[in-house]
Order: structure tokens, then C-alpha cells, then sequence
């Protein structure tokens, strides 16, 4: 299957092209200025050392994409979902997690409004 062109890089005045919408250099700068001005702060307190040492077994322990695997399809998970979001007083206890490839985190966040509910 043929792959979409490249497109310009959203960052203002980058000519760089790419498949998503930032460059790599841009997007590392994108990731940084959301954590610093977007996500709540009371949510990093919430993703710390511990958050990792979950993420990192579940994912261990479920290695394909919860959501491919429904639609009969095999995807590496690269991704930890809250199926209810911690600020909406989810728990980081494994019946609220879902492992998940990128694609269909992204989706599920941009659905729910959790993280681009402004734009």
C-alpha cells in the first residue's frame, strides 16, 4: 500500500518534511511545551518513577494492542492507557489499564477530550 506524501512540519517557518506533524527536532520541542504549559500540573505528580515501573510490566505482560487485537489485527503495544483517567480518579491498579499501540491511543485520547480538548 503506497505511503501519504510527507507534508511541511507545523512548527512556523520549518521546511522541514515529515509523516506526523512535527519534525523530530520539533516535535521533541512540542512534547517539552506541552508538558511545561498544557498538562495539568497536578498529573505530573501523578506519572512519576512508580508510574513507570507499572507501565513498563504491564506492557511486559501484555504485549499487543488491546484495541488491533478486538479488530483482529496483531500490533505491538507501545502505549499504557487509564482507562479512566486519573483525574477523573482512575487508579493505576491493572483492571484500568489497556496496553495500546500509538495510533489507537491517540485515538481514544483525542475521542475522550483529554488532551486536546482545546484545540
Amino acid at each position: 500500500m503506497p505511503r501519504k506524501p510527507k507534508r511541511p512540519c507545523s512548527h512556523p517557518g520549518c521546511p522541514e518534511l515529515t509523516e506526523s506533524r512535527f519534525c523530530e527536532k520539533h516535535a521533541k520541542q512540542e512534547a517539552s511545551r506541552y508538558e511545561k504549559y498544557d498538562r495539568d500540573p497536578h498529573s505530573k505528580k501523578r506519572y512519576g518513577r512508580a508510574w513507570k515501573r507499572i507501565r513498563d510490566r504491564y506492557i511486559e505482560a501484555n504485549p499487543l494492542c488491546e484495541e488491533c487485537m478486538k479488530q483482529g489485527r496483531m500490533t505491538q503495544a507501545t502505549e499504557v492507557h487509564h482507562i479512566l483517567p486519573l483525574a477523573r480518579g482512575g487508579t493505576h491498579d491493572e483492571s484500568n489499564l489497556m496496553a495500546l499501540c500509538t495510533p489507537c491511543h491517540s485515538s481514544i485520547t483525542a475521542r475522550d477530550g483529554d488532551r486536546w480538548h482545546d484545540r
